[in-house]
């Protein structure tokens, strides 16, 4: 089994990536492959609204998304983790994650979704919320874990002493797991649930 992890911070050691460091810890530990990709200092613009990707299932802005979308797709479980700015997730993330999640046609149902949080002190459960929004329209679980998952420090290296929110990281990291793993003996045994033909319904008449 396999997680991706899309980390939106810019330094290589710092705060969130002590947060995954914890989560992949415990995945390592149960033979499941690791993937983190740093994303914070990428070059990723937003969306352009050309539904290019309608037709050809790939964005039209060729980059690290269009490498991301395979691993994806690959992936029994995916972690966002982001630092927080302005009580919100990290800007290059959002921009990866809105043209991943809108260009890639893949079946992302039941793969398992867990997002992540770092602030100084405020704003972490608005980046969790926003994180979720990814998982939630997609037919993706999302685990959980002793809390809403979040990890405190302000200079690098400094959440590293914040035990409480290092125990959180690996209790959803186990939750995770647990999930993967249930699915996967679920999918064995009983299959994916029938999808109904979508029905969109537009509000302005």
């Amino acid at each position: 089994m396999k997680v991706l992890i899309l980390n939106g911070t810019a330094r290589p050691n710092g705060n969130t990536v002590i947060a995954t460091r914890e989560m992949t810890k415990v995945f390592e530990a149960e033979g499941i492959e690791v993937e983190e990709i740093l994303v914070g200092k990428m070059d990723i613009r937003g969306c352009i609204s050309c539904d290019t990707c309608c037709e050809t299932g790939v964005c039209a802005i060729n980059d690290i998304v269009n490498e991301v979308a395979p691993k994806l797709e690959e992936a029994d479980g995916l972690v966002l983790a982001s630092p927080v700015y302005y009580a919100s997730a990290n800007a290059t993330l959002t921009a990866l994650l809105d043209r991943l999640f809108y260009s890639n046609h893949a079946d992302k149902t039941m793969k398992v979704g867990a997002s992540v949080a770092c602030a100084r002190r405020g704003g972490t459960t608005n980046t969790f919320d926003r994180l979720n929004k990814y998982f939630t329209i997609s037919g993706m679980p999302v685990a959980s874990g002793q809390y809403w998952n979040g990890i405190f420090g302000t200079s690098v290296g400094e959440a590293d002493a914040d035990e409480e929110g290092k125990q959180q990281m690996r209790t959803l990291a186990k939750n995770m797991v647990f999930l993967m793993k249930s699915i996967a003996l679920g999918k064995a045994e009983y299959g994916l649930p029938e999808v109904e033909e979508f029905i969109p319904t537009d509000f302005i008449r």
